[in-house]
């Protein structure tokens, strides 16, 4: 997606300097934010299409700009971490992150990452029937979830998996199988961000999370779509 804006959030100058140029020479828009208030006036102002957020900063840390930012905004969120802090990639996901990657990087691969992210983003195609289930309805091309007709916020990783898994109801699919339609063959993450994501879905459309009805786990497969047609 070229031509997309990103917001770059990072205290360490060099690598704002490194993305910035690797970005730029993708063709993107880039801003740059060295501390958590800036970022979210510069995330305000400047509406980028995707931000790519270090946890460490001064001042507001990574998770808490996260945090307010999915107060107002599902604009995608790419969270850099220490290669040591995985409960921070963990609690970053949990936050409302589509992904992490780890320092240090190649800026070649966060470039990568940028544009897988991008490219299952919300470009126009041709019209798609809204899916109706006896408790969930889901539009896919208004990007919106109802249950027993109440909205229901996701992040766009959270509606695409949703809608992935309904327009497979009752087959599984295997946690490579939402990798490769969700954030495309050439993501090079951890394959547990999938159940990390279905976790958030599932608090926000189960009566029970804890005892989920409507994504169900099948043991040693993989997830299946398990509300009834309408």
């Amino acid at each position: 997606m070229p031509g997309a804006t990103v917001l770059v959030v990072d205290d360490e100058p060099n690598i704002l300097n490194v993305v910035q140029a690797y970005l730029e020479r993708e063709g993107y828009t880039v801003y740059t934010a060295a501390d958590g208030l800036t970022a979210l006036k510069a995330a305000r102002a400047y509406r980028p299409d995707l931000i790519v957020l270090d946890i460490m900063l001064p001042g507001l840390d990574g998770l808490e700009v996260l945090r307010r930012l999915r107060q107002e905004s599902d604009v995608y969120v790419l969270m850099l971490t220490a290669r040591a802090d995985e409960m921070d990639r963990v609690i970053g996901l949990t936050v409302g992150a589509d992904d992490y990657l780890t320092k240090p990087f190649s800026p070649r691969e966060l470039v990568a990452r940028v544009k897988a992210i991008l490219r299952r983003g919300r470009g126009a195609g041709m019209a798609e029937s809204t899916l109706s289930f006896q408790r969930l309805r889901i539009d896919p091309d208004a990007r919106q979830v109802w249950k027993h007709g109440e909205p229901i916020e996701l992040t766009p990783i959270e509606f695409d998996l949703l809608l992935t898994l309904a327009r497979h109801h009752g087959r599984v699919l295997s946690r490579d199988q939402l990798i490769e339609q969700v954030w495309g063959y050439d993501y090079y993450g951890d394959e547990r961000v999938v159940d990390v994501h279905i976790g958030r879905i599932r608090k926000k459309i189960e009566d029970d999370p804890a005892h989920p009805t409507l994504i169900v786990t099948v043991r040693g497969a993989g997830y299946r779509f398990e509300d009834k047609p309408a």
